[in-house]
């Protein structure tokens, strides 16, 4: 991807591009895809509003302390809720820029990591049954394991890919080499 720094333009969407050649479902996945990243957006500013008051009134009025537990908790909740939603806008703005048609599996285990390491900033460990931290403790290395896994399985076929592409080189540099050998050019 090019760096915004070297960028001497905006890059033109392909959805604009392909506008003309997209079947009427692409049409219309595109624009639930639009629509739902305005939305999402609308959210995350309203929530990102929302924490700075919360902050800058508690900070200004002496009501947050930023080392009393349940603040931190409070705080770091919300901002792990906006990067949920951030990372949930991004995969749709992948489906929208066309690098994904459907939003990837591995983007939705991100996302519910993310969600499991909110509930553990905000969880109040005298409040929870071992029973519970046990079970989000547990739905953390399940989905971390399917993270590895997918990541496994895309490197697997990357490598396989370019095997693949070296024994094409490899027999085209061979037939070169016969050719050579038997005195053709």
């Amino acid at each position: 991807m090019e760096q915004i720094a070297q960028r001497t333009s905006r890059p033109r969407s392909e959805t604009r591009t392909y506008w003309a050649v997209m079947s009427p479902y692409e049409r219309f996945e595109q624009l639930v895809a639009l629509t739902l990243a305005g939305l999402v957006a609308v959210v995350i500013l309203a929530a990102l509003v929302q924490l700075v008051r919360e902050v800058f009134a508690g900070l200004v009025l002496g009501a947050l302390d930023p080392l009393d537990p349940r603040a931190f908790q409070q705080v770091f909740g919300m901002i792990m809720t906006l990067l949920i939603a951030m990372e949930f806008k991004h995969s749709i703005v992948r489906v929208i820029h066309r690098r994904a048609h459907i939003i990837q599996v591995k983007t939705v285990l991100l996302i519910a990591q993310l969600a499991l390491a909110r509930k553990f900033i905000i969880l109040d460990l005298q409040g929870t049954r071992a029973a519970e931290i046990f079970a989000l403790g547990f739905a953390v290395l399940v989905l971390g394991v399917a993270h590895w896994l997918l990541r496994e399985r895309d490197r697997a076929e990357r490598l396989d890919e370019a095997r693949g592409k070296i024994s094409q080189g490899t027999q085209v540099q061979d037939r070169q080499s016969q050719r050579n050998d038997r005195g053709e050019e």
